[in-house]
């Protein structure tokens, strides 16, 4: 068996596709396969795959009409043999010593979800961040499933996305992405959260995220009607509806997660509502979200 499976969902991204690519080639550790779902890209990428399936064995291609991110992923899955599964998106990039990285500290605590955090990557420059009001003097932090499943949704450590992280790949067994929807990595990654023993959090910036160049990105800072909007607020109270359900599975106290629910639906609110255009529209959003907090603080007691 192999030791790690890579996950590469691809659309559309021949400019960076390479950098992507070469920056997995050039791991230090090299017991890997990278699973790319080419997902009904129009531009280049999918030949630009064939390169890198033609020259290393490790790379395995496949094509199918366009499914989404979520789509990619799932189709991802279901073609991985390793004994650890993480995701590099297309457009991003790594360390050369991310995997190695990775494993050893896996090696170290035994445990079976390990999170580094990234650096930026913004018209070609990288950027390195402060970690420290997050992490103190920049040590790792270990965890229990329970207790990162608390933190997970509000993002107190930068663990919500699938990417720059190392699973146990028992821990995606019946596992998928919700096709369809908005925010396909916050509204399932906390799903592995309650089959783990120990979650380690590694403050080194070893996966690079390219901020605002996928058409996911673009799209989101376009001008919406209130319809558009909805669509995408809906599909992130639903999330937040889930989350509540699976810390309820848990058996935690979520009295004190409904509180900060409430407050981050506000804090939501007056975000998602910049990118609605039309005066009218906003007043229609405001008094939408207003009516779905009373609709929570009903069914939850308070």
């Amino acid at each position: 068996m192999v030791k790690v499976s890579i996950g590469v969902p691809i659309y559309n991204v021949e400019e960076y596709l390479r950098q992507c690519l070469n920056s997995i080639m050039e791991q230090t550790f090299t017991d890997f396969e990278v699973i790319m779902v080419d997902d009904g890209s129009s531009d280049n990428s999918f030949s630009i795959c064939q390169e890198y399936v033609a020259k290393d064995s490790r790379f395995k291609l496949i094509h199918q009409e366009n499914k989404g991110l979520a789509g990619a992923r799932n189709t991802c899955i279901k073609n991985m043999h390793g004994e650890y599964i993480t995701w590099i998106d297309s457009d991003d990039k790594v360390k050369s010593d991310y995997l190695e990285k990775l494993m050893q500290v896996q090696a170290e605590t035994g445990a079976q979800i390990i999170n580094c955090v990234c650096y930026d990557i913004k018209d070609g420059i990288e950027y390195y961040l402060d970690y420290t009001p997050i992490y103190p003097d920049l040590k790792r932090i270990e965890l229990s499933g329970r207790d990162a499943l608390r933190t997970v949704f509000f993002d107190r450590y930068r663990i919500i996305t699938l990417w720059e992280t190392l699973v146990d790949s028992k821990l995606y067994k019946g596992w998928f992405c919700s096709q369809g929807v908005t925010f396909e990595d916050l509204g399932n990654k906390f799903k592995l959260y309650l089959r783990t023993n120990k979650v380690v959090l590694v403050p080194e910036q070893l996966y690079g995220y390219r901020q605002g160049n996928s058409s996911i990105m673009k799209d989101a800072t376009r001008q919406k009607t209130f319809l558009e909007e909805l669509k995408i607020t809906k599909d992130l109270m639903h999330t937040i509806e889930k989350y509540i359900y699976y810390m309820e599975v848990a058996n935690i106290d979520v009295e004190e997660e409904h509180l900060h629910i409430l407050k981050y639906i506000d804090f939501i609110s007056s975000y998602r509502v910049t990118m609605i255009g039309n005066e009218e529209d906003k007043q229609r959003y405001f008094k939408y979200m207003d009516r779905y907090k009373e609709k929570l603080k009903r069914y939850w007691n308070m």
